[in-house]
């Protein structure tokens, strides 16, 4: 009678029956995230020429994986071998399962040539959209029969949290596959269409009695974690975590017209005296990101408009050049009633203005027809990011002193996910999509304010631990 070596539970038995190429599992802390990773990648272990790879973020990351494949691997497959120098397993049919790693991008050249069946990443957040999408050129088949597909696990956080959350959290509920169509120009001329569809099954340490039996007291342990880490980590929240750099962000749709605890508002009606400024941070491989920004008699700063120049994909631009960057902006002021013969004022990356080889880019976007004009922001990045952290703070009444009109979609997509730089620990990571807090910096610093004179109201929230009495769980949290 052949012995049980791993069981999957419910909630990782839904994750590693998913059909899709690619399917994210995880959320929160306690899921059981890591043992199915590492027990799916032996699914086809019995194929001779079947290649996996798990990847972690670094080397040193990946001993608890490898620790969880010395605990499965040789029970499950008798004559399974690791070699700790290449960090490979090898099973008695030939198939082979790596563990990699990926410190930095330039990193992903490693896997350049090599094709594997099945790729993994553990932890996702914490690699970049381009090293996640490199890796799916390298998930193809290394021969006949084999399932060729990517999983991943994670927590929210992280330097792709941003990218993470738009691919598989935003776009459908939970559970549902999100399709995706190609088209591809085939050698004869004519196009074809491709879809591809992935998923997000959402875990948590809810969904792992196994463990909650095991050591009960950690449901407290998560519960006394601060407050972001909380959230992140024992709900699974994708709004709050560690690591966020704009904790004050609020987008409440229940005060989008009373503007009270949200920077999150309807539109209205620009007063015609207000002043009006315009942004600008210059991209052509990465997007470039334009915002418009009306100022109040009380200096109270409201993000009125943007023109963001993506692909769609994460981050990555358009390769527009100047001039037609700057005809897409005079265009957009033309056409909009709000902007339409105003008095704006355009402040920009002093990078634009750089004339060392040849013509600078603030140059030709002046030249007619379009007259761009544009002057050098003040580019202190800490002073800048203090500044926003003043006026999104709220005040007694919940008005903040910067608000943010719900048609700028890629501010609040972006702003909410930046995270800190592990090296410039004040300043944002500037690996992320930081185009629009760039140029969103630079109007900022020139309306400086000074920091609130009281700390700023919380708005009122209900209590989480309340929301969860549905869990069945015996935990009981105390509060001090």
């Amino acid at each position: 009678m052949s012995k049980i070596v791993w069981q999957p539970q419910p909630r990782q038995r839904a994750f590693m029956e998913r059909a899709e190429p690619e399917a994210l599992y995880g959320g929160a802390a306690g899921g059981g995230k890591s043992d199915a990773l590492v027990v799916e990648a032996l699914r086809q272990v019995h194929i001779p020429h079947y290649r996996g790879l798990i990847l972690r973020k670094t080397y040193p990351q990946l001993s608890d994986l490898v620790d969880k494949s010395m605990r499965y691997y040789p029970r499950a497959f008798p004559g399974a071998a690791y070699n700790a120098t290449g960090h490979v397993w090898v099973f008695p049919s030939g198939a082979k399962i790596w563990f990699g790693s990926m410190q930095h991008t330039k990193d992903r050249t490693n896997y350049q040539g090599k094709a594997f069946d099945f790729i993994g990443f553990d932890e996702l957040t914490h690699f970049e959209w381009d090293e996640y999408s490199y890796m799916m050129s390298r998930n193809r088949p290394t021969g006949p029969g084999t399932r060729v597909y990517m999983r991943s696990t994670t927590n929210p956080g992280g330097v792709g949290h941003g990218w993470v959350k738009e691919r598989f959290i935003t776009p459908a509920p939970p559970g549902t596959p999100i399709w995706e169509e190609y088209q591809v120009r085939m050698p004869d001329g004519g196009v074809k269409t491709y879809r591809r569809a992935r998923v997000f099954i959402p875990s948590s340490v809810f969904d792992n009695p196994a463990l909650l039996a095991n050591d009960p007291e950690y449901l407290a342990n998560l519960a006394a974690l601060p407050e972001a880490e909380k959230q992140a980590l024992l709900y699974g929240s994708w709004d709050s975590f560690s690591g966020q750099v704009f904790t004050e962000w609020r987008n409440d749709p229940d005060h989008y017209q009373d503007q009270r605890w949200t920077h999150v508002i309807e539109p209205f009606q620009i007063p015609a005296h207000w002043r009006i400024w315009r942004g600008y941070d210059f991209g052509f491989s990465k997007p470039f990101s334009v915002g418009w920004y009306a100022v109040d008699e009380e200096r109270r700063i409201y993000r009125i408009k943007e023109l963001y120049g993506s692909s769609g994909r994460p981050n990555e631009g358009l390769r527009l050049d100047p001039v037609e960057q700057a005809r897409r902006i005079r265009a957009a002021e033309q056409d909009d009633p709000m902007l339409r013969g105003r008095v704006i004022r355009g402040i920009a990356d002093p990078a634009i203005f750089d004339e060392s080889r040849g013509e600078s880019i603030a140059a030709m976007m002046e030249r007619g027809p379009h007259y761009v004009h544009w002057a050098a922001a003040d580019n202190t990045r800490l002073a800048g990011k203090m500044q926003l952290h003043y006026r999104l703070a709220f005040d007694g009444e919940g008005r903040p002193m910067f608000q943010v009109f719900n048609t700028c979609r890629n501010f609040i997509r972006t702003i909410p996910s930046l995270v800190y730089d592990e090296c410039s620990v004040e300043d944002v990571d500037t690996r992320q999509e930081d185009h629009i807090y760039d140029e969103c910096r630079y109007v900022l610093m020139e309306n400086l304010i000074s920091p609130p004179a009281r700390p700023s109201a919380a708005p009122p929230a209900d209590d989480p631990l309340e929301l969860r009495k549905d869990r069945g769980t015996n935990a009981r949290f105390y509060r001090i």
